[in-house]
Protein backbone atom coordinates (compact mmCIF):
# COMPACT_ATOMS: atom_id res chain seq x y z
CA UNK A 1 0.00 0.00 0.00
CA UNK A 2 1.51 3.31 -1.12
CA UNK A 3 0.76 6.19 1.24
CA UNK A 4 0.18 9.61 -0.33
CA UNK A 5 -0.14 13.15 1.02
CA UNK A 6 -1.60 15.99 -1.10
CA UNK A 7 -0.89 19.69 -0.64
CA UNK A 8 -2.28 22.54 -2.75
CA UNK A 9 -3.73 25.90 -1.79
CA UNK A 10 -6.89 25.19 -3.79
CA UNK A 11 -9.38 23.13 -1.79
CA UNK A 12 -11.23 21.90 -4.89
CA UNK A 13 -8.08 20.42 -6.38
CA UNK A 14 -7.02 18.77 -3.11
CA UNK A 15 -10.44 17.21 -2.56
CA UNK A 16 -10.80 16.19 -6.21
CA UNK A 17 -7.40 14.53 -6.38
CA UNK A 18 -8.00 12.80 -3.05
CA UNK A 19 -11.29 11.41 -4.34
CA UNK A 20 -9.64 10.36 -7.59
CA UNK A 21 -6.95 8.35 -5.79
CA UNK A 22 -9.17 6.91 -3.07
CA UNK A 23 -10.59 4.33 -5.48
CA UNK A 24 -7.19 2.74 -6.06
CA UNK A 25 -6.65 -0.43 -4.03
CA UNK A 26 -2.87 -0.01 -3.83
CA UNK A 27 -2.98 3.64 -2.70
CA UNK A 28 -4.00 5.35 0.53
CA UNK A 29 -4.32 9.11 0.91
CA UNK A 30 -3.13 9.59 4.49
CA UNK A 31 -3.45 13.37 4.55
CA UNK A 32 -4.19 16.53 2.61
CA UNK A 33 -3.91 20.25 3.27
CA UNK A 34 -4.32 23.66 1.64
CA UNK A 35 -1.76 25.14 4.05
CA UNK A 36 1.87 24.23 3.21
CA UNK A 37 3.20 24.91 6.71
CA UNK A 38 0.49 22.76 8.26
CA UNK A 39 1.15 20.16 5.59
CA UNK A 40 4.85 20.05 6.49
CA UNK A 41 4.04 19.50 10.16
CA UNK A 42 1.64 16.65 9.30
CA UNK A 43 4.01 15.09 6.78
CA UNK A 44 6.73 14.87 9.44
CA UNK A 45 4.31 12.90 11.63
CA UNK A 46 2.64 10.76 8.95
CA UNK A 47 5.80 9.99 6.93
CA UNK A 48 3.99 9.32 3.61
CA UNK A 49 5.87 7.57 0.83
CA UNK A 50 4.76 10.14 -1.74
CA UNK A 51 3.86 13.84 -1.51
CA UNK A 52 1.96 15.49 -4.36
CA UNK A 53 2.63 19.22 -4.10
CA UNK A 54 1.69 22.41 -5.89
CA UNK A 55 4.47 24.98 -6.41
CA UNK A 56 2.84 28.41 -6.27
CA UNK A 57 1.48 28.64 -2.71
CA UNK A 58 1.39 31.41 -0.08
CA UNK A 59 3.67 31.41 2.99
CA UNK A 60 5.77 28.48 1.77
CA UNK A 61 6.01 27.57 -1.91
CA UNK A 62 6.41 24.04 -3.23
CA UNK A 63 10.15 24.43 -3.75
CA UNK A 64 10.71 25.37 -0.11
CA UNK A 65 8.34 22.64 1.03
CA UNK A 66 10.19 20.03 -1.02
CA UNK A 67 13.54 21.10 0.47
CA UNK A 68 12.14 20.93 3.99
CA UNK A 69 10.59 17.50 3.44
CA UNK A 70 13.76 16.01 1.95
CA UNK A 71 15.77 17.41 4.85
CA UNK A 72 13.76 15.50 7.47
CA UNK A 73 12.38 12.64 5.35
CA UNK A 74 14.93 11.91 2.61
CA UNK A 75 13.14 8.71 1.54
CA UNK A 76 9.81 10.46 0.87
CA UNK A 77 9.24 10.95 -2.85
CA UNK A 78 7.93 14.31 -4.05
CA UNK A 79 5.92 14.88 -7.22
CA UNK A 80 5.23 18.45 -8.31
CA UNK A 81 1.73 19.04 -9.64
CA UNK A 82 1.74 22.52 -11.14
CA UNK A 83 0.28 24.82 -13.75
CA UNK A 84 3.82 26.02 -14.53
CA UNK A 85 5.43 24.03 -17.32
CA UNK A 86 8.57 26.10 -17.90
CA UNK A 87 12.06 24.72 -17.46
CA UNK A 88 12.81 27.16 -14.66
CA UNK A 89 10.12 25.85 -12.30
CA UNK A 90 10.79 22.24 -13.35
CA UNK A 91 14.52 22.47 -12.66
CA UNK A 92 13.93 24.32 -9.38
CA UNK A 93 11.72 21.47 -8.15
CA UNK A 94 14.19 18.82 -9.31
CA UNK A 95 16.98 20.67 -7.47
CA UNK A 96 14.78 20.78 -4.37
CA UNK A 97 14.48 17.00 -4.44
CA UNK A 98 11.39 16.25 -6.53
CA UNK A 99 11.36 12.89 -8.29
CA UNK A 100 8.47 13.74 -10.59
CA UNK A 101 6.73 16.65 -12.28
CA UNK A 102 3.20 16.79 -13.69
CA UNK A 103 1.07 19.59 -15.05
CA UNK A 104 -2.36 20.14 -13.52
CA UNK A 105 -4.07 19.11 -16.75
CA UNK A 106 -2.59 15.61 -16.41
CA UNK A 107 -5.09 12.74 -16.46
CA UNK A 108 -5.58 10.13 -13.74
CA UNK A 109 -3.37 7.53 -15.44
CA UNK A 110 -0.51 10.00 -15.64
CA UNK A 111 -0.78 10.68 -11.89
CA UNK A 112 -0.89 6.95 -11.10
CA UNK A 113 2.08 6.26 -13.37
CA UNK A 114 4.03 9.02 -11.64
CA UNK A 115 3.30 7.67 -8.16
CA UNK A 116 4.19 4.09 -9.06
CA UNK A 117 7.35 5.15 -10.89
CA UNK A 118 8.81 7.34 -8.13
CA UNK A 119 8.04 4.69 -5.49
CA UNK A 120 10.11 2.24 -7.53
CA UNK A 121 13.05 4.63 -7.24
CA UNK A 122 12.87 6.21 -10.69
CA UNK A 123 11.95 9.69 -11.90
CA UNK A 124 8.75 10.52 -13.75
CA UNK A 125 8.01 13.50 -15.97
CA UNK A 126 4.90 13.90 -18.10
CA UNK A 127 5.44 14.07 -21.86
CA UNK A 128 4.92 17.84 -21.97
CA UNK A 129 7.47 18.33 -19.20
CA UNK A 130 10.00 16.11 -20.98
CA UNK A 131 9.57 18.12 -24.16
CA UNK A 132 10.09 21.40 -22.30
CA UNK A 133 13.29 20.12 -20.66
CA UNK A 134 14.58 18.92 -24.02
CA UNK A 135 13.71 22.25 -25.63
CA UNK A 136 15.46 24.18 -22.87
CA UNK A 137 18.56 21.98 -23.17
CA UNK A 138 18.62 22.52 -26.93
CA UNK A 139 18.28 26.29 -26.43
CA UNK A 140 21.31 26.26 -24.11
CA UNK A 141 23.32 24.33 -26.70
CA UNK A 142 22.35 26.75 -29.46
CA UNK A 143 23.32 29.81 -27.47
CA UNK A 144 23.44 30.72 -23.77
CA UNK A 145 22.35 34.29 -24.51
CA UNK A 146 18.92 33.25 -25.81
CA UNK A 147 16.24 33.43 -23.10
CA UNK A 148 14.16 30.35 -22.42
CA UNK A 149 10.67 31.51 -23.47
CA UNK A 150 8.01 28.84 -22.94
CA UNK A 151 5.07 28.21 -25.25
CA UNK A 152 2.69 29.71 -22.68
CA UNK A 153 4.89 32.80 -22.29
CA UNK A 154 4.93 33.21 -26.05
CA UNK A 155 1.12 33.11 -26.07
CA UNK A 156 1.03 35.83 -23.42
CA UNK A 157 3.52 38.00 -25.31
CA UNK A 158 1.35 37.74 -28.41
CA UNK A 159 -1.75 38.75 -26.43
CA UNK A 160 0.14 41.67 -24.85
CA UNK A 161 0.99 42.76 -28.40
CA UNK A 162 -2.76 42.80 -29.12
CA UNK A 163 -3.16 45.16 -26.13
CA UNK A 164 -5.06 42.61 -24.04
CA UNK A 165 -5.32 43.33 -20.31
CA UNK A 166 -4.37 40.75 -17.67
CA UNK A 167 -8.07 39.97 -17.19
CA UNK A 168 -8.56 39.42 -20.92
CA UNK A 169 -5.45 37.23 -21.15
CA UNK A 170 -6.63 35.18 -18.16
CA UNK A 171 -10.03 34.66 -19.80
CA UNK A 172 -8.57 33.65 -23.15
CA UNK A 173 -6.06 31.18 -21.65
CA UNK A 174 -8.36 29.87 -18.88
CA UNK A 175 -5.95 30.81 -16.10
CA UNK A 176 -6.15 33.24 -13.18
CA UNK A 177 -5.08 36.88 -13.32
CA UNK A 178 -2.51 36.10 -10.62
CA UNK A 179 -0.97 33.48 -12.89
CA UNK A 180 -0.90 35.96 -15.78
CA UNK A 181 0.89 38.49 -13.57
CA UNK A 182 3.45 35.84 -12.56
CA UNK A 183 4.06 34.98 -16.20
CA UNK A 184 4.46 38.68 -17.08
CA UNK A 185 7.07 39.16 -14.36
CA UNK A 186 8.96 36.09 -15.59
CA UNK A 187 8.78 37.33 -19.19
CA UNK A 188 10.19 40.76 -18.36
CA UNK A 189 12.92 39.15 -16.26
CA UNK A 190 13.91 36.64 -18.93
CA UNK A 191 13.92 39.21 -21.74
CA UNK A 192 15.63 41.85 -19.60
CA UNK A 193 13.04 44.43 -20.64
CA UNK A 194 11.37 47.06 -18.48
CA UNK A 195 8.36 48.11 -20.55
CA UNK A 196 5.80 46.74 -22.99
CA UNK A 197 7.49 48.71 -25.80
CA UNK A 198 10.83 47.10 -24.96
CA UNK A 199 9.21 43.67 -24.72
CA UNK A 200 7.51 43.98 -28.10
CA UNK A 201 10.77 45.15 -29.69
CA UNK A 202 12.46 42.08 -28.24
CA UNK A 203 9.61 39.85 -29.44
CA UNK A 204 9.87 41.17 -32.98
CA UNK A 205 13.65 40.73 -33.07
CA UNK A 206 13.31 37.13 -31.87
CA UNK A 207 10.37 36.08 -34.06
CA UNK A 208 7.94 35.67 -31.15
CA UNK A 209 5.08 37.56 -32.83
Amino acid sequence: MVTVYIVDDHRMLVDGLSLLLSGESNLKVVGKSINPQMAFDEIKQLKPQVVLSDIQMPEMNGIELAKNIKRVLPDTKIIALSMFGDAGHINDMISAGASGYLLKNSDKQDVLNAINTVVSGKEYFSQTVKEELERAEKAIEEGPDKPNITAREKEIIQLIAKECSNAQIAEKLFISERTVETHRKNIFRKTNTKSVVGLLKFAMENNLL
